[in-house]
């Protein structure tokens, strides 16, 4: 008889360390956009500069997952959050499970695509542009060796249903929780047997933990950084905006 309740659902959050290239990259980047972003604001204010702000954040986003979603040059360089997912796939795969790996950046998750190559480890793949979408799902779900599906957060969100996984890593976070919960519950709904474990991959010191930070006072906000809402950018304060781009704290990694 089946269940009609879902199992045991796990989610943990996991801090990435970027390494000395990727932490230079993204700090020159912050850096630069702290000191042109702010004094624009300062000069001509935020209503007239919500565009490159928008801008600033979405590079900052990119910069701290990977160095080649800024330029294509840069591919084959480190990423703090690829070093930490790979082995962690390995594990999963090695244990004979399966698992679902989202990412907002189709450009990401090409990337992750090449490596998964390299390693010799068998994904299937969907995103907006996925055109047998059925067939991609039933492989995943039927097949013993298609043990991993790479998916764009927006279009694997809703209306799949892929309980053959018990795993899910999300790359880069989706700041609201209604999104990301919708992910998750592609594999954790009625029909599955086993508890289901989701990672949330956040780069420590960078855009991603200062979104976090300011989810928990102005969650709207948060939203429309991420979803490049201009009217809703309409809440953002200059005070936001410093703390977006502020410095990690050298003693105890606060922002300064």
């Amino acid at each position: 008889m089946t269940s009609s309740r879902a199992p045991a659902r796990t989610e943990q959050t996991i801090h990435c360390e970027l390494d000395t290239t990727q932490r230079a990259l993204y700090d020159e980047l912050r850096e630069h956009y702290r000191r042109t972003l702010l004094g624009r604001v300062d000069r001509e204010g935020l209503g007239r500069s919500k565009i490159q702000v928008l801008e600033a954040l979405l590079r900052l986003r990119q910069a701290a997952c990977h160095p080649g979603l800024l330029d294509r040059a840069r591919v084959g360089e480190p990423s703090a959050k690829l070093d930490v997912l790979v082995p962690q796939l390995a594990e999963v795969l090695e244990g004979g499970h399966k698992a679902l790996v989202f990412s907002q950046f189709t450009s990401f998750l090409a990337i992750l695509k090449a490596r998964l190559v390299a390693e010799r480890m068998p994904y299937e793949y969907l995103d907006g542009r996925t055109r047998d979408r059925a067939a991609r799902v039933n492989r995943f779900q039927g097949d013993p060796a298609c043990r991993l599906f790479l998916v764009s957060l927006k279009a694997g969100g809703l209306g799949l249903n892929l309980t053959a996984a018990e795993y899910v890593f999300l790359l880069d976070p989706w700041w609201n929780p209604a999104v990301e919960a919708q992910a998750i519950d592609r594999t954790h709904r009625i029909g599955q047997a086993r508890p289901v474990f989701a990672y949330r991959l956040i780069a420590r010191n960078t855009v991603e933990e200062k979104v976090l930070e300011l989810q928990q006072r102005k969650r709207a906000l948060a939203d429309a950084i991420i979803t490049a809402d201009e009217g809703l950018l309409r809440t953002l304060t200059r005070e936001d905006l410093e703390l977006l781009l502020s410095a990690p704290d050298p003693v105890g990694g606060r922002s300064r």
